[in-house]
């Protein structure tokens, strides 16, 4: 709930970062960009209930008190849902070539290879204990990802 001039403004803090979730949930995300966004989150939070930093009031709290889930945990369930999609489209499909073959013959340099969305997809599976299969039936998967809100 957010005060105006005018009177009340009701605000729901599920609304504060649908693009950051949408758009996440296409590429793979390093732990630093994670971290951004759930700083930025908790700053957006603590905004609506009324509470700075300074007041010391633990991120927890915060959450608790508006109904929030983590913001990884979000953008989790966002790429999975996004995985199951792709999952169902045909094989012919633009999308799915784009999105889950890999290209062999591009040279890649030296150091340690970078993140795809695919390794991270499979991370997700495994931390969330979710058969790849499963994507293939959407009612099935629908209820394999969705997480219930704290």
């Amino acid at each position: 709930m957010i005060c105006q001039k005018g009177g009340v403004l009701q605000f729901s803090a599920e609304n504060a970062l649908p693009i950051a979730y949408c758009k996440f949930s296409c590429w793979p995300t390093k732990r630093r960009h994670v971290q951004q966004l759930s700083v930025a989150e908790m700053r957006m939070l603590r905004w609506f209930c009324g509470h700075t930093r300074r007041d010391r009031v633990r991120n927890e709290v915060i959450r608790d008190r508006v109904g929030v889930a983590p913001i990884e945990e979000k953008l989790t369930q966002h790429r999975l849902r996004w995985f199951g999609h792709v999952q169902r489209r045909p094989p012919e499909a633009p999308v799915r070539n784009g999105v889950l073959e890999r290209v062999d013959n591009v040279k890649r340099g030296r150091g340690r290879p970078k993140l795809t969305w695919d390794e991270s997809v499979k991370r997700d599976l495994k931390d969330w204990n979710i058969s790849k299969e499963i994507a293939l039936d959407r009612s099935a998967w629908i209820l394999a990802i969705n997480m219930p809100e704290p």
